[in-house]
């Protein structure tokens, strides 16, 4: 088995010699293609194949990556492979000239080309160019994965992503789409006033949600920074500001773990409308997600996987006590205190931790027997003050507050309040996850007296709500794992 890998990888160091060699005739003969600086591309793949009638006949120049080459004599085929898609190339002798003909012999698949020609069909009626020139653009060095195997090895490909792009269309199709998600909630929220601005991501402060941070050290200050968590804390200072609709779309960090839906740094959507509530967060998402929907797919039903999720109705709204009595039959507005609530989680052999209290329990309760079930898009409301540092408290019922998360396929898509503006209760509450701080709790939010200064200033009714946008992405393309929606995700080092 040893030898057979040397032997392969000799074979390799040929090729990759041959290469070399080729780029260096190239240079001595003047025809470096790395000198050359610009070439003005008039037409894409696609544009050709779908303008096919008005352009049969006209001079095009196009440029890609050539992907097949099939030499027959005084005339050769090849495939360009572009941003759009791909198209063939007949090359002639006849028609581009003895010697650069023979240049093109010697190009290797890989290699970037520019072509000028004539569109027309071939015997077989495909779609193709005739060229009258061929530049080579850049002359590859490296050799692409074998075409009919492609690029399969998961961590390769996402180590090797500009390769992944190359040989895999699917995968660029998937990040294509990415970015038509992100043009897409721009384009509806700017439509419904919102204003997009920009946070600070090395803070003093992580807070805003319940993460661990990263930590540095920032030199020219002598002074230890955070990478942010969250986007709240500054965009609800800017509410404070008057500003009233604003939304940031960015990079948070949370020191936790790698898994199928989470990755160390991800990108995350905040907006804060004020003069509203979480009743109004929920009206913009279901309206924001059929958007987008509709723009990125064409449909307001959506498949992942094994489920097919209808967007264009009304989604369901449900409080999480009536969910854990629909999906575990256990009632909690029957259960009065916290060692109840205990006594009841040991029963169903629920594991929480002494510091735990009722409204803890009962979410644990909802992750055990309710998430699994929610696979069309429903709001789960009113979660237990305990788990909900910056929200406001029922008027009827101060146990709980005024918030929700949006469940689509089983996963937790977004997170809404209606934001706390009473600082003497912020600071109460920032209080209690300071005790939990003491008690070992990594994830609880710091005292933030500058936050608490800014809503002494005074704070309007503001409805707020984060998006997570990878996962929004992975629905969006049926993408499997978060690192398949992320150009570059976080890999543990390859050994050197």
């Amino acid at each position: 088995m040893a030898e057979q890998t040397n032997m392969q990888q000799q074979d390799i160091n040929q090729l990759l010699k041959v290469r070399h060699d080729k780029l260096a005739e190239l240079q001595q003969a003047g025809k470096d293609p790395f000198r050359i600086t610009k070439f003005d591309v008039t037409h894409h793949s696609m544009d050709m194949k779908e303008n096919y009638d008005a352009l049969e006949g006209q001079a095009v120049t196009a440029a890609g990556r050539m992907m097949f080459k099939r030499v027959m004599g005084k005339a050769s085929f090849c495939n360009i492979q572009d941003l759009k898609g791909s198209i063939q190339v007949y090359v002639a002798r006849d028609s581009i000239g003895e010697d650069s003909y023979k240049d093109f012999k010697k190009y290797d698949v890989g290699d970037i080309l520019g072509i000028t020609g004539e569109v027309f069909k071939t015997k077989t009626g495909e779609i193709s160019i005739h060229a009258s020139s061929v530049t080579l653009l850049s002359k590859s060095l490296q050799i692409l994965p074998e075409k009919f195997h492609g690029l399969t090895d998961t961590d390769t490909r996402y180590r090797q992503r500009y390769v992944d792009l190359i040989m895999n269309q699917d995968v660029k199709e998937t990040f294509i789409k990415r970015s038509k998600v992100l043009s897409s909630i721009r384009k509806f929220l700017d439509g419904q006033g919102f204003m997009e601005v920009e946070t600070p991501m090395l803070v003093s402060n992580a807070g805003g949600a319940a993460a661990r941070p990263f930590e540095t050290h920032f030199n020219a200050l002598n002074e230890d920074f955070k990478l942010r968590i969250s986007l709240e804390l500054y965009l609800k200072r800017l509410i404070v500001g008057g500003l009233e609709r604003v939304y940031e779309i960015g990079r948070v960090f949370r020191n936790e773990g790698l898994d199928t839906r989470h990755n160390p740094e991800f990108t995350l959507m905040e907006l804060y409308q004020a003069y509203t509530d979480y009743h109004g967060m929920m009206d913009l998402t279901e309206n924001l997600y059929r958007y987008v929907a509709k723009e990125v797919t064409g449909s307001e039903i959506i498949t992942y996987g094994e489920h097919t999720m209808d967007l264009s109705k009304p989604f369901e709204r449900i409080s999480m006590v009536d969910a854990v009595k629909k999906y575990a039959g256990v009632d909690f507005d029957a259960i009065c205190s916290t060692q109840d609530a205990k006594k009841l989680a040991d029963e169903h052999h629920i594991e929480y931790e002494d510091r735990h209290e009722k409204g803890d329990i009962l979410n644990l309760f909802f992750e055990e027997y309710v998430e699994e079930h929610l696979i069309q898009p429903v709001f789960i409301m009113d979660h237990p003050v305990e788990i909900s540092p910056l929200t406001k408290k029922k008027p009827e019922n101060p146990e709980y507050v005024e918030r929700f998360e949006f469940f689509m396929n089983g996963w937790e898509m977004a997170n809404a309040y209606s934001e706390l503006n009473d600082p003497i209760d912020q600071r109460e509450r920032f209080e209690a996850q300071e005790r939990l701080l003491a008690a070992g709790d990594e994830e609880a939010n710091h005292m933030d007296e500058d936050f608490l200064n800014a809503l002494s200033i005074g704070m309007p009714p503001t409805g707020g709500i984060g998006f997570g946008i990878d996962r929004m992405v992975m629905m969006m393309t049926d993408s499997g794992a978060i690192r398949d929606v992320l150009l570059f995700p976080t890999l543990k080092t390859m050994d050197k």
